[in-house]
């Protein structure tokens, strides 16, 4: 990956939607060789797909909640991690260092929906033996962009 495609990245990050035109005029590539570049970047992998972000308060998903969670032995861990990921309530799971297995990020209706994702899946399996759950009062930065900055 070179630095034109760290630009590329850049500028598709936040403006997805521009013609290939637009997105070659802005790192001066033209068009031919910006739908090149992207579609290697696609077959690499670098880019994993493509999407709209929505609000999430304007599609009743407005309560941002953190859960870690905790699994008491390697052989539980797999169905239950694989039954919490399936959730739709369930935006991220990340494997943590720490004192817990792992840190979810979910976007919920509202705060009674936590507790339907801990009766109806966490703990209908064998081995979260804890949760703790904290609720976002706000959020001054959410992105999925990462940061593709150019070498000096």
């Amino acid at each position: 990956m070179d630095t034109i495609d760290r630009k590329i990245l850049e500028y598709v990050q936040q403006k997805g939607r521009d013609t290939y035109a637009e997105i070659g005029a802005a790192v001066g590539l033209s068009v031919s060789a910006i739908n090149e570049r992207l579609k290697k970047l696609e077959r690499a992998g670098i880019i994993r797909g493509w999407g709209a972000r929505v609000d999430p308060k304007a599609v009743g998903h407005g309560v941002l909640a953190f859960m870690f969670m905790l699994i008491d032995r390697p052989e539980n861990e797999k169905r239950l991690v694989d039954a919490v990921c399936a959730l739709p309530q369930v935006l991220e799971c990340h494997h943590v260092t720490g004192d817990w297995s792992y840190l979810l990020k979910l976007r919920l209706a509202d705060v009674s929906e936590i507790e339907t994702v801990l009766s109806d899946t966490i703990k209908q399996y064998p081995g979260a033996i804890r949760t703790h759950t904290v609720l976002a009062l706000s959020s001054r930065k959410e992105t999925a962009a990462i940061p593709c900055p150019v070498p000096a």
